[in-house]
């Protein structure tokens, strides 16, 4: 992938696209904790890993309308919600995902009048989960959908499983469902073994999904479709390919 900057990104937030509102994020960091257990025979530190752990933190724009930053945020949930922080809105982007708690919700009064809120999120039970869009950006099917081209992420199969999300914007009928095909050849798909979402029959449904087997297989392309009873459908997938063995 080329170098690029931050123009043209996306924050999804429990099945708000909320991208408008959003000045910068600041802080959107994963990975395993560490303990320090140094003995007092060696020269050198020595550490453990330990939870896994990941944040995001962003700063947002006091934006009162239905559906915008402010009546998204200020709610406080105290039940998990999933993030999506999109780095561009191309099939095949890199995207961050985490299932987390919303830990605050604070507004700043700068001198120059300006108003912004601080906000982190911090996850809960898998971290931070880097994948690759498998819609381009949020995508709006307006009948059952399935896209010729899939996402081409290696040259071989690999074997270790993979993770998935989904956060559903928009609906328009009766219910949408998602579901994730592989294939060898970019051609012949078949569904993935625990591929399909449950089914949306609301906007601002949002799941992660995870392969049944720790040992199961992708073939080289990835694609999303979807089937329902519906005139509109936004939504966007973002896929976890593992190329080596994890536990959650």
């Amino acid at each position: 992938m080329a170098k690029q900057g931050g123009l043209g990104q996306k924050l999804i937030v429990g099945g708000w696209d909320i991208s408008g509102d959003i000045g910068s994020l600041s802080n959107v960091h994963g990975g395993s904790a560490y303990q320090e257990v140094t003995g007092i025979d060696k020269s050198a530190k020595e550490r453990v890993g330990t939870i896994r752990t990941a944040e995001m933190e962003f700063t947002s724009f006091f934006n009162t309308t239905a559906g915008q930053a402010t009546p998204v945020l200020n709610a406080l949930p105290r039940t998990d919600v999933i993030n999506t922080y999109m780095t561009g809105q191309l099939q095949g982007s890199a995207a961050a995902c985490m299932v987390a708690m919303q830990n605050n919700y604070d507004p700043k009064r700068g001198a120059d009048a300006s108003l912004t809120i601080d906000t982190k999120m911090e996850a809960d039970d898998f971290g931070l989960e880097w994948g690759r869009l498998l819609t381009a950006g949020l995508r709006t099917d307006t009948t059952p959908t399935s896209p010729g081209t899939g996402l081409d992420q290696t040259d071989v199969s690999t074997l270790f499983g993979w993770q998935a999300y989904l956060q559903v914007t928009a609906l328009t009928g009766t219910n949408v469902v998602v579901t994730l095909q592989d294939s060898a050849d970019n051609s012949t798909f078949a569904n993935l073994s625990g591929g399909a979402f449950t089914s949306a029959t609301l906007p601002q449904t949002t799941q992660r999904l995870q392969s049944p087997g720790a040992t199961d297989t992708v073939r080289r392309y990835v694609r999303a479709i979807t089937t329902g009873t519906f005139s509109s459908a936004t939504f966007c997938v973002v896929f976890i390919r593992n190329y080596v063995a994890v536990s959650f």
